[in-house]
């Protein structure tokens, strides 16, 4: 083997490692938080069957039902909590991995409103109803996915 044919062999292995490197700085691995991260995605599906607000699933809260607080988190939650999760799960990309991070965050405070909205007395003075199991068990979802996102994405700092 000549001289060039080496040095052009170094080369082209060079340029294969620097696309593999860049490559492997834009995924993760999600590993066992994955998996639990894809079980937790399934109960949130779950949670929308569930009752939310005034005896209404969480799927019916998307359509105008149970009040702005409540849609709001159905919104948040059903965006960043599953559909996000699952696209980053498929994708292994870093950044979205960010986004499911930031979006289940504020999810878990729109959650919070929530829960606290549906305990609240209206104007006419008497207690709200209280939430359903469905709005409870999506809002322990979001907190579960936000600290998982959390340290995913920080494992790539």
């Amino acid at each position: 083997m000549s001289d060039e044919e080496r040095d052009r062999a170094v080369e082209e292995l060079g340029a294969d490692v620097d696309a593999t490197l860049s490559e492997a700085t834009k995924t993760i691995e999600p590993g066992r938080s994955g998996f639990a991260i894809a079980v937790v995605v399934f109960v949130a599906l779950i949670a929308l069957l569930l009752p939310w607000a005034g005896g209404e699933p969480g799927w019916r809260m998307v359509a105008g039902e149970g009040g702005a607080i409540p849609r709001l988190f159905v919104s948040t939650g059903s965006l960043f909590g599953v559909l996000a999760s699952a696209a980053a799960l498929v994708t292994r990309r870093w950044w979205l991995s960010w986004v499911c991070t930031v979006g289940c965050w504020i999810s878990s405070v729109d959650g919070l409103l929530a829960i606290w909205s549906q305990q609240s007395s209206p104007v006419s003075g008497h207690a709200g109803s209280g939430p359903g199991a469905g709005m409870i068990l999506m809002w322990i979802c979001v907190v579960v996915l936000a600290v998982q996102w959390t340290r995913l994405a920080w494992s790539r700092s």
